[in-house]
């Protein structure tokens, strides 16, 4: 395996295979794969965002031209599903279990967010749906909106008293409290997260067909086995009786790798009516019913020595649930956030508490709320601000407490351990390929023709997460064409290319030959999908596995062949070979040998393998902002990113990686925002009103490896699907706090819209402490 993975480390960039396909129009999403002659399902949703329902009548609905069926949560009920979603229960600090109150597929008694499912119309077009659905009376009495994340206001739930889910802590409150008091200096800073819309370019869909006692169902998610087992639970239906299928998807980012209330009703719907039934959300509709992101108000404080020396960390995080608990959400989140709490600094205690507020909004995503993003987030504003506190200059402050190496490995005041970290190093070279030396020159050539310029800096830590198991299956057809079955799923990250590159890396077989399998249960036994940067990581070191398990199948079928002992066969990594025999043949020549001895056996070689631990990438984001003082336009002129990824298998994807998460990091940081009005109407429903990033708001991305390989899987590898995000949300932040802090403003939170902003420049005393 060694010299294999030493080939691994020497891997090139490798443009995407699956290009080809998809940018010439042949992608296969939820529309394309959708049957012929597929009923079309409306989803009548909640118009109003909290009230008691009082009349819900659909009979004039169901008589309706075109309309084969119509759903209520009260049609559920009765043909006997189990028609509520799951939601996880987290306990609170004193050990009692947090608020669990039930989610119904389809709203029964009461609404409680704008968008909520009602019913669901199933006609021969959509249109006809729709038009049905117009005739669908509901009365209801209004309720008072939640909104805020305050504990306390109208009641959601019953069983949530204040509309708190939970609240819960980490950490030793005693031991941070006893330091806080103790410290030489302390600093504070409240921090507000803007709630975004997830806007993959592809919403939401799903289709259903029943033939012969056995579902089938294709959707846009993020893996189909979690999938699988859902509808299999929620329909009493056996596991042996569901296909799931997803094909390509344009784009999940969490928020489709849980199930939704659409996808359990069109699957009824198919089974009622034994004809394939389909759905696709529009855009308005995704914002409505779409998890969304973020949203959560945190007050974060350091203690110092007189060193300077960071002694204790504590967060208070409020953070928004929306209507009801997330399917896997609030572990996930708290989870995440604990991880990387402590971020890449030498700090010795720490203690953090969230409160979980029900408001009447949609979901937040699983993967955001209180993860990673939002922890580093928080961290590094309060660094900066303590570094403009304490006079500190903000690289000096970070480098005095950075983890030194010699401390490898290394466990956190929040029982984490990181494996390998050289924090300097990245930062060294950051500042390098930053030309952080010109950035004064260019700060005060913006100065003199009246513009402000900043520079933030983050310093990020994240940990790959998600089932650290994966499956592998790799099987030789005729005519020197391979396939391997994975069981992530891609979203559009380039897995065809990497999977494949990868196994050629190993095997020598030319990756034309190899076809990536993936997004089908029947054809994949188990995988975990794709989330938490955990799929190239874990397919990666499941391939090896294989690859392994495969070498010591053939080796004594080529022994017999070559005339030789089972111990002189070796494999090179292209091609076996033994002294004393003159075949030298490459694993296909291998497979094309044993079919032709009838060696079927020899065939189709699967292993599934476990990663010894998590591995923690991080690096150095730095951003330069300049700030019109006439209008409060913002614009992120340069950014710079230096990133130990460890290994990579295909450095230009690893950077598309990147690029696409400072967009998407950026986007929050300077234009996206999610608006409610008083009563609980989502105003920013269109691209019209919700701003996401263009090609001309985005700079170029400098992006460099500097790796130190990780000890917590053979390829040396640490993930890279969520870097740029994580990063960008601080290094932008605080570039424009930096902009602003010579003119006596104090705080500014995202979005940096040009409104804000030049109110800020406008009305300085008030902005100011």
């Amino acid at each position: 395996m060694n010299q294999r993975v030493e080939k691994f480390g020497k891997s090139q960039p490798l443009a995407r295979v699956e290009d080809q396909r998809l940018l010439t129009g042949q992608g296969r999403y939820i529309e394309d794969t959708m049957p012929q002659g597929a009923l079309r399902a409306y989803v009548f949703r909640s118009p109003v965002a909290h009230g008691e329902i009082t009349t819900l009548d659909v009979e004039d609905t169901r008589a309706a031209d075109g309309v084969h069926l119509v759903l209520t949560q009260a049609d559920l009920v009765e043909a006997g599903i189990e028609a509520r979603l799951d939601g996880t229960v987290i306990k609170n600090i004193d050990g009692s279990k947090g608020a669990a109150p039930e989610r119904p597929v389809l709203a029964g008694s009461r609404l409680r967010y704008v968008g909520e499912p009602v019913a669901v119309v199933i006609a021969d077009t959509l249109d006809q749906a729709r038009d049905a659905a117009e005739m669908i009376a509901l009365d209801y009495d209004d309720l008072d909106v939640k909104l805020d994340l305050a504990v306390g206001g109208p009641q959601i739930h019953p069983e949530a008293p204040d509309n708190r889910a939970f609240n819960w802590g980490l950490g030793d409150k005693a031991a941070t409290e006893a330091a806080f008091d103790a410290a030489a200096h302390t600093v504070r800073l409240q921090v507000a997260d803007n709630r975004v819309i997830v806007n993959a370019m592809e919403p939401r869909g799903c289709h259903a067909t029943w033939a012969e006692g056995r579902l089938q169902f294709h959707f846009g998610g993020q893996g189909v086995w979690g999938m699988k087992e859902q509808l299999a639970k929620k329909l009493h239906l056996s596991e042996a009786d569901i296909q799931v299928v997803t094909p390509d998807v344009g784009g999940g980012f969490g928020m489709k790798a849980m199930p939704y209330p659409e996808y359990f009703a069109v699957a009824h719907a198919a089974r009622v009516l034994e004809r394939p039934v389909g759905w696709m959300s529009d855009r308005t509709e995704a914002m409505l019913s779409d998890n969304g992101g973020r949203d959560l108000t945190s007050l974060a404080e350091l203690a110092f020595d007189e060193d300077l020396k960071i002694t204790a960390y504590r967060v208070h995080t409020q953070c928004n649930l929306g209507a009801y608990n997330s399917h896997f959400g609030q572990p996930i989140q708290t989870q995440l956030f604990s991880r990387v709490l402590a971020g890449v600094y030498d700090i010795q205690t720490a203690w953090l508490e969230v409160d979980g507020i029900y408001t009447n909004t949609t979901q937040v995503d699983a993967y955001r709320g209180a993860g990673r993003p939002e922890a580093i987030y928080v961290l590094e504003r309060v660094m900066d601000r303590a570094a403009r506190d304490l006079g500190v200059d903000p690289l000096e402050l970070r480098r005095r407490n950075f983890i030194a190496p010699q401390k490898f490995p290394y466990k956190t005041v929040t029982d984490e351990t990181y494996d390998v970290g050289d924090f300097n190093l990245v930062l060294d070279r950051l500042v390098q390929q930053a030309d952080l030396a010109g950035f004064e020159a260019r700060r005060a050539a913006d100065a003199a023709e009246g513009r402000y310029r900043g520079a933030g800096l983050c310093y990020y830590i994240e940990s790959i997460l998600g089932d650290p198991s994966e499956t592998a299956d790799v099987e030789f057809l005729e005519d020197g064409r391979v396939n391997i079955y994975v069981g992530t799923q891609s979203n559009g990250q380039g897995h065809e290319t990497v999977f494949a590159s990868f196994l050629a890396d190993q095997t020598g077989i030319p990756v034309s030959a190899i076809k990536v399998i993936q997004g089908d249960s029947d054809r994949i036994a188990k995988g975990g999908g794709t989330g938490g940067s955990r799929s190239v990581t874990t397919q990666a070191n499941a391939t090896l596995a294989t690859v392994d398990k495969m070498v010591a199948a053939f080796t004594p079928f080529l022994a017999e062949e070559m005339g030789v002992d089972e111990e002189a066969v070796d494999f090179d990594g292209e091609t076996f070979r033994a002294p004393g025999s003159n075949l030298t043949p490459t694993v296909l020549e291998a497979a094309d040998l044993a079919r032709d001895r009838g060696r079927t056996d020899l065939l189709r070689h699967q292993a599934e393998a476990s990663l010894p631990g998590r591995s923690f990438p991080n690096g150095a984001h730095l951003a330069e902002v300049v700030i019109d003082t006439a209008t409060g336009q913002s614009r992120v002129d340069r950014y710079t990113v230096v990133d130990d990824f460890g290994n990579l298998i295909n450095p230009m994807l690893a950077e598309g990686q990147v690029h696409g998460g400072v967009a998407q990091g950026l986007g929050q940081a300077m234009l996206e925002h999610v608006v409610y009005d008083a009563d609980g109407q989502l105003l920013t429903a269109t691209f019209m009103d919700y701003a996401m990033p263009r090609a001309e708001d985005m700079p170029w991305v400098g992006f460099t490896s500097e790796p130190v390989p990780s000890t917590q899987n053979p390829m040396g590898m640490k993930g890279c699907g969520e870097a740029g995000t994580v990063g960008a949300l601080a290094a932008v932040a605080n570039a424009v706090q930096d902009a602003l802090w010579d003119q006596g403003i104090r705080q500014v939170d995202m979005p940096f819209t040009p409104v804000k902003l030049w109110e800020l420049i406008r009305d300085v005393p008030q902005a100011a402490e």
